[in-house]
């Protein structure tokens, strides 16, 4: 009982920390902004940021949507094929999204975008994503940790839902633009075939 009240403290604690960021970096810009001015608008001590965030990047790139969604994914049947789990899973966590959430991750976005070195970083992230998206299905499946399918498949779906968001880079993400990923995906689990409509 008190660990799980220990972690909802931590966890409103980060997502405190984050939402000032995120709110000054629209005032003041991302370089002008210190980690300094981010923990006084939180009211956390600069040791108490770096705890939660290794660098003014990683309060940025903080992304819960993926532990959200591979604890989605486990939670899935275990007759449903991988890609079909991986469809349901991403429409079970955006379903859940609400206005504010919403908001916050197009600022996200937008900062991403916008900033050359938080680009480069969510680069590394998409593999992050990958590798635990991998291990995800090779638990769901039973297979040995470093199988290769379970990483190919991971890739893929990243890389099908890049694909299917690319018009939104440099403008707006809409929640609408998950029925693109989830048409994608459906893509991938039919082979890709080319030509359709």
């Amino acid at each position: 009982m008190q660990a799980g009240l220990r972690e909802r403290k931590k966890a409103k604690t980060r997502a405190a920390i984050q939402r000032h960021a995120l709110r000054l970096f629209q005032e003041q810009g991302y370089a002008a902004t210190t980690v300094d001015q981010i923990a006084a608008a939180a009211e956390v001590s600069q040791s108490t940021f770096f705890r939660y965030f290794p660098t003014k990047e990683d309060v940025v790139l903080l992304d819960d949507y993926d532990p959200r969604m591979l604890q989605a994914l486990q939670e899935q049947p275990p007759d449903v094929p991988p890609v079909r789990a991986i469809r349901g899973a991403i429409r079970r966590v955006f379903e859940a999204i609400d206005a504010a959430d919403w908001e916050r991750e197009q600022q996200r976005q937008r900062l991403i975008q916008t900033v050359p070195e938080l680009q480069a970083r969510a680069m590394q992230q998409y593999v992050k994503t990958i590798e635990l998206l991998a291990v995800a299905l090779t638990e769901r499946e039973g297979l040995p940790i470093d199988d290769f399918n379970a990483r190919v498949l991971a890739g893929a779906v990243i890389g099908a839902s890049i694909g299917a968001t690319m018009h939104a880079v440099g403008g707006e993400y809409e929640l609408s633009d998950m029925d693109l990923v989830d048409q994608a995906l459906g893509l991938l689990e039919d082979g890709l075939p080319l030509g359709g409509s």
